[in-house]
């Protein structure tokens, strides 16, 4: 899966799936808004009357200050909430 986020001009910060990517425009599905927080961030959906039938949303590259890889954290966790549905286990980290 190809999870991006994507700053808006709105000042929105958006976690989605990049499905296609063009000179003029991005391809996006299930987008998340992400919320700063004391000490994390939290998410909320974005677009959220959209036809489920049809997710895809064309951003024009007008309307994007940036893209950006996310954390890996991040991008497991949207896998977990969109793509495999698999449970994958927290990386363990080696501590010298």
């Amino acid at each position: 899966m190809n999870c991006k986020l994507l700053r808006i001009i709105t000042g929105e910060e958006v976690v989605a799936e990049v499905l296609e990517e063009t000179d003029d425009t991005i391809t996006v599905q299930n987008g998340l808004v992400v919320l700063p927080q004391q000490n994390s961030v939290g998410f909320m959906p974005w677009a959220t009357v959209i036809n489920k039938e049809k997710p895809e949303i064309v951003v024009n590259r007008n309307h994007i200050v940036y893209v950006a890889e996310v954390q890996e954290e991040v991008a497991l966790q949207y896998d977990k909430m969109f793509g495999s549905k698999l449970d994958l286990p927290a990386q363990k980290k080696l501590i010298l």
